[in-house]
């Protein structure tokens, strides 16, 4: 019998969630979203360590001497986004989100010119902006900042999506995808009410389900990727939905799991419901948007998330910078007393021409054969380095 996960490809294109590469080679999906999180967890993986440096490094040069740190971090974090979406794509066979700084979710002008900035560097690379969804949280402003982009040809992914009248105002904005957040509503409900919930009567399935079919009723060409589960229940719940992005931990439970699966959502059952259709505009946006709680205090929740993931990313980048510097410093530093005391020119630096002390030449020859080499001075230097930084 086929698994839970073959089955579901065959009604539902499946996306992995995650900015781990290894996963992604493992489950080979179709498409791939990231954010901060999922990043910040990959650049912290020993496997992503060069793909990290050399971002840090290149950023650096492009930053100029005079940058600091943390500004250099910062540029890093959208180049370490790109290198990211760079390997994935010579993965996965279609698209990869790449996320716009989740602090500028209440900034028009400022998210569309940041959704410019990332197709440019990708479409420098050699990627076509058909390949990129740009991630934009479902804000009003997020909204607007869509609809001006998708118009420009750049395709949008819109995320921290909770509400009917979030996912209503960006279809009718235009935009390619969104992601209504499965998990994150039940987790609501369950904090809320002290319930728990499964099945069809699992609030966030409910949502993504009202929202699948409004879009398939009256026509939306807006894709609907379920996103953010908390179980395998929720994702055959939905078993039909356009997309589905998916975690590599419940990929795996899927592709282990056999049984039949139903279809649940189907645009055909969808057209003949009875519904009434909706018109979006800011007032009536910020009104249903204040009535619903629950989604009003999950978009502020997420965009605060997203910003502390990245804030902690650009945190380590900036200590993993100095890192780099350190051991840059330290090699120049070794490069340039090696030859001041190699008199010769021979690669070595013997004892007669070395004029420090013996404790210090005997320290830092550390095979004892009576020869310094450009290792041997590197390491030694860099050895006096972090005892001098402890």
């Amino acid at each position: 019998m086929a698994t839970l996960l073959e089955q579901l490809r065959d009604m539902t294109v499946v996306v992995a969630d995650t900015g781990d590469i290894q996963a992604i080679e493992q489950f080979k999906p179709r498409d791939t979203t990231t954010n901060p999180s999922l990043i910040t967890a990959a650049a912290q993986m020993p496997e992503y360590q060069e793909i990290v440096d050399e971002t840090l490094k290149q950023a650096r040069a492009d930053a100029g001497s005079g940058a600091t740190d943390k500004e250099v971090a910062t540029l890093a974090f959208d180049r370490l986004a790109i290198s990211f979406g760079k390997k994935i794509l010579e993965i996965v066979p279609k698209r990869v989100s790449t996320e716009v700084d989740a602090r500028l979710s209440y900034d028009t002008e400022a998210t569309i010119n940041k959704a410019r900035y990332l197709i440019k560097e990708y479409e420098q690379a050699g990627i076509s902006r058909e390949r990129i969804l740009i991630k934009i949280a479902a804000t009003w402003e997020g909204i607007k900042a869509a609809e001006v982009l998708e118009k420009e040809g750049i395709h949008c992914n819109l995320t921290l999506l909770f509400g009917i009248h979030q996912a209503i105002a960006c279809a009718e904005a235009g935009v390619t995808l969104i992601s209504p957040f499965v998990g994150r509503i039940l987790d609501w409900y369950k904090k809320e009410t002290g319930q728990d919930y499964s099945g069809a009567d699992d609030p966030g399935v409910q949502s993504v389900t009202r929202i699948y079919n409004y879009y398939k009723k009256f026509g939306y060409k807006t894709e609907v990727m379920g996103a953010s589960f908390r179980n395998m229940d929720e994702i055959c719940e939905l078993a039909g939905c356009d997309l589905l992005t998916i975690s590599p931990k419940l990929l795996g439970e899927l592709h282990a799991s056999e049984g039949t699966l139903i279809r649940k959502l189907d645009p055909a059952k969808a057209a003949t419901m009875e519904m009434e259709r909706i018109t979006i505009d800011k007032a009536t946006f910020d009104q249903m948007h204040a009535a619903d709680r629950m989604s009003s205090e999950k978009l502020a929740e997420g965009i605060q998330g997203f910003t502390k993931a990245l804030e902690t990313l650009e945190t380590l980048l900036a200590k993993r910078l100095a890192q780099l510097d350190g051991v840059s410093y330290i090699r120049h530093a070794a490069e340039d007393i090696f030859h001041a005391y190699d008199l010769d020119g021979d690669g070595f630096i013997t004892r007669e021409e070395w004029m420090g002390t013996d404790a210090v030449f005997d320290a830092i020859d550390t095979d004892g054969d009576g020869k310094i080499t450009p290792a041997e001075m590197g390491a030694g230097l860099g050895a006096a380095y972090q005892l001098a930084s402890v």
